[in-house]
């Protein structure tokens, strides 16, 4: 299932400049985070960028998107302000989550992205409520959710499929399948190993994408969208990918080999499409320099904007967790 993408030159040099800046802008994140700037967590996107920038090619502005903890390209394809984002990994007051949601919880409620989620398939039933809230107010929106093919185990995973497709929810189920679930190989945790097929027992359509060409995967997300908007109820899009580094930065990676990781390397999507583009006199040497320079540029100016922030004063520690005083004594709502 697929529909033809017009690769004219600014659209395969969009696709290049997102997936680029979506690597660079993780590459000053390791950097930081080594600097001891970034704390917590840091799960990276590297190798995966095809599959948040194809399918975000498949969205429009008043759709939804649930993330994973693994969201910094989800939120940059979407449009985020690298400078919002750099400042909330710093855990900035000028970040987009106020500081207070750092590397795993990015939010932006202008850009209906809700987040990532800490917990493994945790944003798959916030996705369903997104989706039966926008189909009961009769939005013309459709909710993608992310979920890595370690979800599938999860009871929420099963639960959402279900609930779905009975009330033929307008949710596009994005499971990004990069073959280790944590430290666990696929084939070790599930029977089943191609994920789309486990669609079968609900009743609902499915496909396949090929998740490290972004072309490709385009193609098969604006597809799978179309079907979601017309209408004709939930869609599981599987996209076969693979990270390059460690599941997170304390990762050791003794269940794969750097044999394994150097061949799926060969398939890098950002480098495939370099190549392919300047074969194809689509991406001219002036141009990759423009653009790595644009890049370099956006990101410098964004960890600059995000170490001159403030952190959140202490006095505010329980802000936005109990309820102000305000809203407490303000009279309650007479019901219409």
């Amino acid at each position: 299932m697929s529909t033809k993408i017009h690769l004219d030159r600014a659209h395969a040099q969009h696709l290049y400049r997102e997936m680029l800046r979506i690597r660079r802008f993780e590459a000053r994140c390791v950097e930081l985070y080594q600097a001891q700037k970034i704390r917590g967590f840091l799960h990276l996107y590297d190798g995966e960028e095809a599959v948040a920038v194809g399918l975000m090619a498949a969205l429009g502005a008043g759709d939804a998107v649930v993330a994973t903890y693994r969201e910094h390209g989800h939120a940059l394809a979407r449009g985020l302000p690298m400078q919002a984002l750099m400042a909330e990994m710093l855990g900035k007051l000028e970040g987009c989550s106020r500081g207070r949601g750092g590397s795993m919880h990015i939010f932006d409620r202008e850009r209906r992205f809700f987040g990532g989620n800490a917990i493994v398939g945790g944003g798959l039933p916030l996705a369903a409520g997104i989706a039966l809230a926008d189909q009961r107010l009769g939005r013309a929106a459709i909710t993608a959710c992310f979920f890595g093919e370690g979800a599938v185990g999860e009871g929420a995973f099963h639960e959402t499929m279900n609930l779905a497709m009975l009330w033929r929810l307008p949710l596009l189920l994005v499971c990004e399948n990069n073959l280790y679930a944590m430290g666990v190989p696929l084939a070790d945790g599930e029977i089943e190993t191609d994920i789309f097929r486990k669609a079968q027992a609900y009743r609902m359509p499915a496909a396949q994408a090929d998740g490290m060409e972004p072309v490709a995967m385009e193609a098969a997300a604006r597809a799978a969208a179309a079907h979601v908007r017309s209408g004709a109820g939930p869609f599981l899009l599987e996209c076969r990918t693979y990270r390059f580094r460690a599941h997170s930065m304390f990762d050791t990676q003794a269940y794969r080999s750097r044999g394994e990781i150097e061949q799926w390397k060969q398939r890098d999507p950002i480098e495939r499409l370099r190549a392919w583009m300047q074969d194809s006199h689509l991406l001219a040497e002036s141009d990759s320099a423009r653009i790595d320079a644009e890049i370099g540029a956006e990101i410098d100016a964004a960890v600059a904007f995000a170490e001159a922030g403030t952190l959140e004063p202490a006095a505010d520690l329980e802000r936005f967790v109990l309820m102000d005083s305000v809203v407490q004594d303000a009279p309650a709502r007479v019901p219409p």
